[in-house]
């Protein structure tokens, strides 16, 4: 199985301790929501298990994965695709940025092709294909980053708040095509301060709260929609005035 394992997780900045874990796994299929407060060490947290940033202490093992190339010393980068929530793009077209990190014969291959063509569907992205990808919205950017991963189909993906600051449009597209990479099967660690419908894709949660992380499986959202909170509520009004006029 392709997993992520963390043991004796430890992170500290100088004597401050951020965040510590005995045992972590994240694993292909996995939906993980994973919670915490404004500075708890969520955004750290993915940066470690994805080899960016090296932790104060403890192991983290690379298992089920292909060998990577052989001058790459570091054995966690490229295993985890992690997405900031404010994503680095190039210089370049958002047609250049969708493709850039596919090798040039691959481009050309029929299943990558079509998932290039599903991801701008996806994204709604057609019409802005040649405009530069620096001069995209916020909402923009993140539809490029995450249609960027859905044609590279990671094996584990991790997005950090990656609806923050969008429209509802846009947030839609991105519960989309979220939701199409957790049916396909890509573990996803979903990064959020509070419940909503994309952790409503979860069933796990991981919560970093007074230094510690704890982790439970089979959770269950309590987060409503407002339509369906309206719609309830209408409801109980007509029945309270059903229940008035019959008495």
């Amino acid at each position: 199985m392709i997993k992520l394992v963390a043991t004796d997780l430890k992170m500290q900045f100088e004597h401050r301790t951020l965040f510590e874990a005995k045992h972590l796994h994240f694993c292909q299929g996995d939906v993980v929501h994973l919670r915490g407060d404004n500075g708890s060490g969520k955004s750290t947290l993915m940066k470690i298990l994805a080899g960016i940033q090296t932790p104060t202490q403890g192991k983290i093992e690379a298992q089920g994965f292909q060998p990577g190339p052989w001058w790459r010393s570091d054995s966690l980068l490229g295993k985890a695709l992690y997405l900031h929530q404010h994503p680095y793009l190039y210089d370049g077209s958002v047609e250049y940025n969708m493709t850039y990190a596919l090798p040039a014969p691959l481009r050309e291959q029929p299943d990558i092709k079509q998932r290039i063509s599903e991801s701008i569907l996806h994204a709604e992205l057609g019409h802005l294909l040649q405009q530069n990808a620096t001069l995209l919205s916020g909402g923009e950017r993140q539809r490029l980053a995450i249609a960027r991963a859905y044609i590279m189909q990671p094996k584990l993906l991790m997005l950090d708040e990656p609806t923050s600051n969008m429209d509802k449009d846009s947030q839609q597209l991105v519960l989309n095509m979220i939701a199409k990479l957790k049916h396909q099967g890509t573990g996803l660690l979903i990064s959020s301060h509070q419940s909503c419908e994309l952790t409503q894709l979860c069933h796990q949660e991981w919560k970093i709260a007074q230094q510690q992380i704890t982790t439970s499986a089979n959770v269950t959202s309590s987060y409503q929609p407002l339509s369906t909170i309206a719609s309830s509520q209408s409801e109980q009004t007509k029945q309270e005035q059903q229940y008035v006029s019959a008495n």
